[in-house]
């Protein structure tokens, strides 16, 4: 199950209070001021924690709250600063303040800490306050209260390659060929519900993060269907696979299909149509060898692609081609630049503007 937002009530520390205490010892009955200044209150802190991929062990506890400084103490001692909380969440988590929608933290690295919520500052005790003009003070600070606010947490899968596509066109079966992860596979749309990561394994120094990204659909972009929801995951993927059904059990067009998708992207975000994408006809294995040659040259015609190009052809349910397609998503990944089957119309129509259905 993955929780890709939950929503978190944070407070940090409030400062210790400052102290008014006078130094009293044997022979000294007026020893001056010597009360010390309250602790810092403890922050809140967000940490990246590569071992996470969900947010879901925040949403038992909504509140999240700092230990206060300690009050300062005679003899000059300033108390103790206050407990930082440590609020973990997986890599790819966007912290925004509830109520402004400001963003305040954007984890993607292991380790990382983002100070979310300060402290207060700890009071000045009456020592502080000591001067030639005023040796016996007799006041002091209360410390500072700590920073509060409601947060807004949002996953975004952070993956290598993302597989995108209309809804049954074998994105989930493509991510159990290629890894171990076990998203559901079924005959009819929507199967996924929520996004899916694997590991695909080429050799024992090269591994891909793969995302399964469900629900894009047309009108995905204006929240038709489960892609408004799931599109931002799209944004932190380095190379798109789009994964084009070659014989969809609704006998809809394949280019139309693909292009239906390209439209969506645009329409959430231009830029996701400038990602690197490679084409991938899926289900070849229920295409006779007949048809397959004539179907592959009709698309590949209508994609705009010269005589030498061709998508590539993969069965996720057999295997067949699932190499290969690995291989050229870590060519594309690490070299950046376009392989020879990665369709050269796409640079040609960025030109132009997005892709429509029907054009």
């Amino acid at each position: 199950m993955l929780i890709d937002q939950a929503t978190i009530f944070v407070r940090a520390g409030k400062g210790g209070d400052g102290c008014i205490s006078f130094r009293r010892e044997k022979y000294i009955p007026k020893g001056g001021p010597d009360g010390g200044n309250g602790g810092k209150g403890g922050d809140v802190v967000v940490v990246g924690d590569d071992s996470l991929s969900t947010l879901l062990p925040l949403t038992p506890r909504p509140h999240y709250r700092a230990k206060k400084g300690i009050q300062g103490m005679g003899k000059s001692m300033t108390g103790a600063d206050g407990e930082d909380c440590v609020v973990k969440v997986p890599l790819g988590t966007l912290v925004f303040n509830a109520e402004t929608g400001d963003l305040l933290a954007d984890v993607s690295e292991p380790g990382q800490r983002v100070v979310v919520a300060k402290g207060g500052r700890g009071g000045w005790g009456n020592e502080h306050f000591k001067s030639a003009t005023n040796q016996t003070p007799r006041e002091g600070t209360p410390g500072d209260p700590g920073e509060e606010f409601t947060l807004r947490l949002e996953l975004k899968l952070i993956a290598d390659i993302g597989l995108i596509g209309l809804p049954n066109a074998g994105k989930s079966t493509m991510l159990r060929a290629v890894s171990r992860a076990q998203p559901k596979v079924a005959d009819y749309p929507f199967t996924t519900l929520s996004p899916h990561l694997g590991i695909a394994e080429l050799t024992d120094e090269r591994r891909l993060v793969i995302a399964d990204i469900p629900g894009l659909i047309e009108g995905a972009a204006e929240g038709s269907g489960l892609g408004h929801d799931f599109l931002r995951h799209v944004e932190r993927t380095s190379v798109l696979v789009h994964v084009v059904d070659l014989a969809p059990m609704d006998e809809s067009d394949p280019i139309e299909n693909y292009k239906t998708i390209r439209h969506e992207l645009f329409e959430y975000a231009p830029e996701l149509a400038e990602k690197p994408e490679i084409v991938v006809l899926n289900k070849v294995d229920l295409v006779s060898e007949a048809d397959l040659d004539e179907r592959v040259k009709h698309i590949t015609g209508r994609l705009g692609l010269a005589r030498n190009e061709r998508p590539l052809l993969v069965s996720g349910a057999t295997g067949s081609g699932v190499r290969e397609m690995l291989e050229a998503c870590w060519s594309v990944l690490k070299a950046d630049q376009p392989i020879e089957n990665w369709p050269a119309a796409h640079e040609k129509q960025r030109a132009k503007g997005p892709l429509h259905k029907g054009s």
